[in-house]
């Protein structure tokens, strides 16, 4: 029995663990597994291969029952992830269901998840704009949260790392703020968007830029991405089904079979991830406690390096949750700040206008991105009574209405065949940068458990003066804009929707020079416990205003060559 017993721990020890499989977990373990690391990858959900599990993607408008609706009685079951735009129809199966999951929200929060082989990337609306120093080093100048133990050198060469694998379509703007990367071509902006570029530069100089979105989409050097699997992204805009072409970047189509393909790569699916094991006497972690959702038995992995990207709030739950004799509040929780100053990114605001030139135009086909407006405010010097800035989309587009008079068949024609075009419709949105606030948290609940018997998350999360200053900010600048570029019939909006449906949660774990004030070092590694690294969103040690997800993947890909020369 006791060789059984040996054997069976041989059979589950490697030389790395990755706790995810989304956008970060799945380019650790690329990253391991290609320089030969035996890595175990952790999942919570199900497997979903690519193509083979994309069960909607070639689907028709009229082959779904509801026409891509959610059925009013699945909505009223699913009342916060039916707030998410992308959970229709022909994507629902990949988002988790408010039910078969529960949280408790202190104040309201909108947790939007995938759990699936892939995670959220199969989901994401794959928007990827570097950070620079002028993010990195906000909070040293403002005092708000703790100085970054990174700069924008230190990200650089893994943000072209990561760009190159993924793919990346977009243009050399020569914005310092906004630092340009290793793009394939970039999607045409309309006639409007450029015109709306030169209003700006007209009325404003170079303060304010309207550039192309850069996004995780193929549009060139097509030999390399064959390589992969993967083709040109063909601007059907169904994304979130998954893409049969591999035309996006998602863990799916790139990284994880990258990861697999190598022969170092174990995948294990349906294994909810209870806590880390620290073994007291070696002074490290050791391994990973599961609970298989299927039988509910718990079993143990083990490898010599940890990486803990299982989703930010999830991250903070499992790193709370791995408690011992040495770390009773939580695994590397000696400063008692693990689950605070978690931030977020404010969408609370939008607008939208009409404009009436170039009407010898129109728009045709897709687009898999948009215009995008770097942050402009208080970023070379603070200039407002508040913190920080918003970044901003922007797109217009023209299209074709039917003519509604008529009565019967005449009626009847004119709806189904429109031939008139009205005017441009114009619109932004904005994403702001909220402040990192102890007060900002998430913690266990310390009675009830879900059916694997894992605590439950309390979150804590709210807006503060500072978003409410933001909000009201960019809906007067935005509207300045919209007047002296010739826009008419501007409405401004603020939907007051609770943090979380923005689906940037980012803190709890966050980096930092100092082991009193942060839990993890410049190297990602939690101070106390330097074998276990977190880098995905709860890293995070401000939000900035660009999308997240490819910042992810950089600290991820440099993290694992740094487990791969510090620990062998």
């Amino acid at each position: 029995m006791a060789n059984f017993n040996i054997d069976a721990v041989k059979e589950r020890t490697f030389q790395a663990i990755v706790i995810g499989s989304g956008m970060s977990g799945s380019w650790a373990a690329k990253e391991l597994c290609e320089h030969g690391v035996k890595t175990l990858v952790i999942e919570r959900g199900r497997d979903v291969k690519h193509i083979k599990d994309y069960p909607t993607t070639n689907m028709l408008p009229y082959e779904f029952e509801h026409r891509g609706q959610i059925p009013l009685e699945v909505q009223k079951e699913n009342p916060i992830v039916s707030r998410c735009y992308a959970f229709r129809e022909d994507a629902a199966h990949f988002f988790v269901k408010d039910k078969e999951h529960p949280y408790v929200q202190e104040k309201p929060f909108d947790w939007i998840r995938g759990y699936q082989v892939g995670g959220k990337s199969l989901l994401w609306a794959r928007q990827v704009q570097r950070w620079s120093d002028f993010d990195f080093e906000g909070p040293a100048r403002d005092g708000f949260a703790v100085d970054w133990p990174i700069r924008y050198k230190d990200i650089a060469p893994w943000y072209s790392h990561v760009e190159k694998f993924a793919g990346v379509s977009g243009n050399k703007d020569g914005l310092p703020h906004l630092p340009d990367g290793e793009f394939l071509p970039g999607f045409p902006l309309n006639v409007v968007e450029r015109y709306f570029q030169d209003q700006l530069k007209a009325h404003y100089g170079g303060s304010r830029h309207m550039i192309l979105a850069r996004c995780a989409h193929i549009t060139g050097n097509l030999d390399y991405y064959a390589q992969q699997g993967r083709a040109k992204c063909q601007s059907r805009n169904l994304c979130q089904r998954g893409c049969p072409f591999g035309g996006y970047f998602s863990a799916n189509a790139s990284t994880l079979p990258w990861a697999e393909k190598t022969g170092n790569m174990t995948l294990r699916t349906n294994a909810v991830v209870h806590s880390i094991i620290y073994d007291e006497e070696k002074g490290k972690a050791t391994g990973v406690r599961i609970v298989d959702t299927q039988s509910k038995e718990m079993e143990e992995y083990f490898a010599d390096v940890i990486f803990v990207n299982g989703s930010a709030l999830n991250t903070n739950l499992i790193l709370l949750n791995s408690t011992s004799n040495r770390f009773p509040n939580g695994l590397g929780n000696d400063n008692g700040l693990l689950g605070k100053f978690v931030a977020f990114h404010n969408y609370r605001a939008g607008i939208s206008a009409e404009y009436h030139g170039h009407l010898e135009y129109t728009t045709q086909g897709g687009r898999p991105t948009s215009g995008y407006f770097p942050r402009f405010r208080n970023v070379f010097k603070q200039e407002t009574d508040f913190l920080r800035g918003y970044a901003a989309g922007f797109s217009a587009n023209r299209g074709v209405y039917p003519e509604q008079g008529g009565v019967g068949m005449h009626l009847k024609e004119n709806l189904l065949n429109p031939d008139q075009y009205g005017p441009w419709r114009v619109g932004s949105h904005m994403m702001g940068e909220t402040i990192p606030k102890e007060s900002n948290y998430v913690a266990l609940d310390p009675n009830q458990k879900d059916e694997w018997g894992i605590p439950l998350l309390r979150v804590n999360v709210d807006y503060d003066d500072n978003d409410e200053k933001m909000v009201k900010d960019y809906l007067e600048q935005m509207t300045e804009m919209f007047e002296k570029a010739g826009f008419t019939n501007i409405q401004t909006r603020d939907d007051r929707r609770a943090p979380g449906l923005d689906i940037h949660e980012m803190g709890g774990v966050r980096m930092g020079r100092d082991p009193k004030t942060s839990l993890l070092n410049a190297n990602h590694q939690l101070h106390a416990v330097p074998n276990v690294y977190v880098t995905d969103g709860a890293s995070m040690t401000s939000t900035a205003t660009q999308n997240p997800s490819l910042t992810y993947m950089a600290f991820a890909a440099r993290a694992a060559h740094h487990a791969m020369k510090t620990f062998g």
